[in-house]
């Protein structure tokens, strides 16, 4: 296939939860016309503090903005941890352990992911959460939780980093769409509602 769709995403970023509807009816509407890769973008990787009351607040500003922009249910419960540290690392893994075995089921599987952290509070730094999820797609939990630890899962996640870096991905949800002979196209850097998005993307497939 020589049409080709980059999405630089994370599945704890909440502009991205809110992209999710729209990522549905975009991959029904590019059908076999392009192939849908899915890269971890690593919002938050690594973090080792728990959320303070500031960064409660910084967050909730946000997930306040994507509720209204997008009409995507949240779950403000989440706001009631106290010991809840905002690592996106091991849930952007987990997207890359599902990629591995199935990468056709890597776009379920972020979507999965963006619902059960977003709109039911599920814990998803938590391995055991995240091989159920994965279970959810499709993938036994025992062979996730083998290719979850896999050090060589590791390094393609940190690759998946450092490509949206190199590529300079400035914002989650980006879609870039790639064709051989073409200059790559950013379709969007940030959120889009589907009315806004579908031209560009109608105007990159040749429709």
């Amino acid at each position: 296939m020589d049409r080709k769709l980059l999405y630089f995403a994370d599945p704890m970023c909440s502009w991205c939860w809110g992209f999710s509807p729209v990522m549905e009816k975009l991959r029904e509407k590019i059908g076999d016309k392009a192939d849908l890769q899915i890269f971890v973008g690593g919002l938050r990787p690594f973090t080792d503090h728990t959320m303070t009351d500031k960064d409660k607040a910084f967050v909730r500003d946000h997930w306040d903005h994507v509720a209204e922009a997008s009409g995507q249910p949240f779950d403000f419960k989440f706001f009631e941890r106290s010991d809840f540290t905002y690592d996106t690392e091991p849930a952007c893994r987990a997207v890359v352990a599902v990629r591995r075995i199935a990468p056709e089921l890597a776009p379920a599987m972020l979507a999965r992911l963006h619902k059960a952290f977003y709109a039911e509070n599920k814990d998803t730094t938590d391995p055991a959460v995240l091989a159920e999820l994965a279970n959810d797609v499709g993938v036994p939990i025992g062979e996730f939780e083998i290719a979850f630890a896999d050090e060589n899962t590791k390094q393609e996640t940190l690759a998946d980093f450092y490509y949206a870096q190199r590529s300079q991905i400035t914002g989650f949800p980006t879609l870039v769409g790639v064709a051989e002979g073409e200059t790559p196209v950013a379709l969007t850097i940030g959120f889009r509602p589907w009315e806004n998005l579908e031209p560009a993307v109608d105007q990159w497939l040749g429709a």
